[in-house]
């Protein structure tokens, strides 16, 4: 009988989590992520390696800018000290560095989706003029002559030369590990416990899903479309969105549903950082939609907030914060 139980409580611990391999954890609320893991099987010494790039600046130019520098743990992998993008040379680029978590589960990448495969992601922001303005063969080149670099491409791949693909391959490797799905709201919902929301939080959550949900989707807290949000169009920065890639009309002002996931830290808000905080976010949904004919079906109807809902609706937003992500020394660089 007691070998019987255990068995049975082996099986509950494995169905609890749908694993695609030792090193990649499906949280068992999260639906199948559409990451082709066949194409790049993860191993420990990869991601080491791709850690190992995501925080060096060996990928700039100059040397002075790393992925990090822009994508900071401890604020969801984004940055909070200004509104867009900073480069080399002191370039300021046009867009918000989006937060980096649950990148498995996404279709599109970049506020306009120009990329569409998490592998060759980090190619864009190494070869854009504002950011690290660098080409693949130069890093290959400069970490050709790092034996530190040598080391780990051996360790990851036999092979102590460096190539293109697989620096790409490797960064993406790192990232994809960066799941966040321990709030406290995911401690709720799987009714762990301990936990349960206040009765702010609880009436903040129902008017999430009466207002929010239709595009911050559970439980990723997105739906990967794009969406035009009525912002008014900044006239510097003249960003059309997803019509810049599509070259689509319809496209126009549309831009990449974002993850709420860890929303209090990962300020500041929209694609391009207008907004310093929530209670701003939340007076644009309300009382700021600019009508146009992309705007998204969901807001051509007025969101009524009272003060007391919006309290309550951050409040529950807050619920969102990851701790165990946002401290998880797996994603810390390492020291060498």
């Amino acid at each position: 009988m007691k070998k019987l139980f255990v068995i049975s409580a082996l099986i509950i611990i494995v169905l609890s989590f749908k694993t695609i391999d030792d090193l990649f954890v499906v949280p068992k609320n999260f639906p199948k992520p559409v990451y082709d893991f066949s194409n790049n099987p993860l191993s420990a010494d990869k991601i080491a390696l791709g850690k190992a790039l995501f925080y060096d600046p060996i990928l700039s130019k100059d040397n002075t800018i790393s992925c990090s520098s822009c994508h900071l743990s401890y604020t969801a992998f984004t940055h909070t000290d200004h509104n867009v993008s900073h480069g080399i040379d002191n370039r300021i680029g046009v867009r918000n560095a989006p937060a980096l978590m649950n990148l498995a589960w996404n279709k599109h990448f970049m506020w306009d989706g120009a990329v569409h495969q998490l592998d060759m992601q980090a190619l864009a922001p190494i070869s854009n003029h504002d950011e690290m303005d660098e080409t693949i063969e130069n890093v290959v080149s400069k970490l050709q002559q790092s034996n530190k670099y040598k080391q780990l491409f051996y360790k990851a791949f036999n092979d102590s030369n460096a190539t293109g693909e697989h620096t790409l391959k490797s960064i993406a490797q790192f990232m994809v590990t960066l799941i966040s799905a321990n709030s406290k709201y995911d401690k709720v919902i799987r009714k762990e416990t301990g936990y349960s929301f206040t009765e702010n939080e609880l009436k903040g959550y129902n008017l999430f899903k009466q207002n929010c949900a239709s595009c911050h989707t559970e439980p990723l807290f997105t739906n990967n479309e794009f969406e035009n949000n009525g912002l008014t169009t900044d006239k510097f920065l003249n960003d059309i969105g997803r019509a810049k890639i599509s070259q689509n009309p319809n496209d126009s002002f549309k831009f990449k549903v974002p993850s709420l996931r860890n929303v209090e830290l990962s300020y500041p808000y929209m694609h391009d950082g207008r907004f310093p905080n929530l209670q701003m976010v939340l007076f644009h949904y309300t009382e700021d939609i600019h009508q146009n004919p992309t705007l998204s079906k969901q807001l051509k109807k007025k969101i009524v907030l009272g003060e007391a809902d919006k309290n309550n609706l951050i409040a529950f937003l807050k619920t969102l914060t990851d701790e165990e992500f946002l401290q998880n020394p797996k994603f810390q660089p390492e020291r060498y």
